[in-house]
């Protein structure tokens, strides 16, 4: 099978605001070498991380701004600076179109991949690098990933739009879960429930046995109960203290504090986001006095993807999907993810 010798796709030429997306429908398709796979794209999810390294927002100078787009930045890519053009994407479910020598797979399986892609090496053992930032990723017609990389979702129940909104929301979620071991008894609190990862981590901790709250906006309460919350908490409502096993933050900012509280003694908080603030303030009297642990979650193991792979396969979990769009209505996409307006997760096709 003989991929065609350029496609369309979205570049990112630079950080900064929508204007940096360019449509381009003369951008070289890459050719598969030793154990690489070229995957024709069939979906790919709109995250944060996709807006964030836009605007260059993981630039240790700009973390703490309002405006990151207003500032000149050098470094804010995951791994700090980024070659332009980029392909972004970091969300993907693709086919197979064409393997390298010992590659592994066949034309015409349907894959999709970690948005962090693990590269563990002496004095780094939590070393990754992430689709669409590092490398090229999916908001074009095709993507080069290594065969190691992939999974195969042929088996799996779910509709290509599903898959591809999986992989960084509902991987986030599993590595939260799986780094705060939340088990069946334990009583959790998400925040931000009603945003991809939020709902991702409802419906995972609900699988795992736990019972769950959710803190959200009074207008989606319902859709956060219905993924599996037994309960939710407005944003602004005052939190009950010493009440929660286990807090899965993905918001930070002013909260924090209250969410901190919130949790028991011996509790535990794990974080993957600040949409609501990098900066936070906390008492370090209420985290070493209460004896509180705290887990940074980015890092994600192999065996995390793999489990979220067998739970695609077998049909267990379930995206919710507000909207799609065209790839080149990306703008769009983008303003309407930023917006809060819709839970869930968005999707552009190609």
């Amino acid at each position: 099978m003989n991929a065609p010798k350029t496609m369309c796709g979205v570049y990112l030429t630079g950080h900064g605001g929508p204007e940096v997306l360019e449509w381009r429908e003369d951008i070289p398709v890459p050719v598969p070498g030793p154990g690489q796979v070229l995957v024709r794209v069939a979906a790919a999810g709109v995250n944060n991380t996709d807006i964030n390294t836009r605007i260059g927002w993981y630039s240790s100078d700009v973390t703490g701004a309002t405006d990151a787009v207003d500032q000149e930045v050098e470094a804010g890519g995951w791994g700090g600076a980024l070659s332009f053009p980029r392909i972004q994407g970091g969300d993907l479910c693709g086919i197979v179109e064409q393997i390298g020598p010992g590659a592994g797979f066949k034309p015409g399986q349907r894959v999709t991949c970690p948005i962090n892609l693990p590269r563990p090496r002496p004095g780094n053992p939590t070393g990754f690098i992430a689709l669409g930032s590092e490398i090229d990723g999916a908001f074009a017609q095709y993507c080069l990933l290594e065969a190691d990389d992939l999974y195969d979702v042929t088996a799996s129940p779910l509709s290509n739009v599903e898959i591809a909104a999986i992989p960084c929301a509902f991987g986030t979620a599993e590595n939260l879960l799986t780094r705060a071991g939340v088990t069946t008894g334990h009583k959790v609190l998400i925040t931000g429930a009603s945003g991809g990862v939020g709902l991702a981590a409802v419906q995972l901790a609900a699988l795992r046995g736990a019972t769950v709250w959710g803190v959200t906006s009074a207008a989606k309460a319902e859709v956060v109960r219905a993924q599996g919350a037994a309960g939710t908490f407005d944003r602004d409502a005052p939190l009950p203290q010493d009440s929660f096993d286990v807090v899965i933050d993905v918001v930070g900012g002013p909260a924090f504090s209250g969410l901190i509280l919130a949790l028991k003694p011996g509790g535990q908080y794990a974080v993957s986001g600040a949409i609501a603030g990098p900066i936070v303030q906390a008492d370090l009297r209420e985290i070493y006095l209460r004896d509180i642990t705290i887990h940074g979650c980015t890092h994600q193991a192999f065996e995390v993807f793999g489990r979220l792979v067998e739970l695609m396969n077998a049909g267990r979990i379930k995206p919710l999907i507000s909207k799609t769009y065209p790839l080149r209505e990306i703008v769009q996409a983008q303003t309407d993810f930023q917006s809060k307006t819709l839970p869930g997760k968005l999707v552009l096709i190609p």
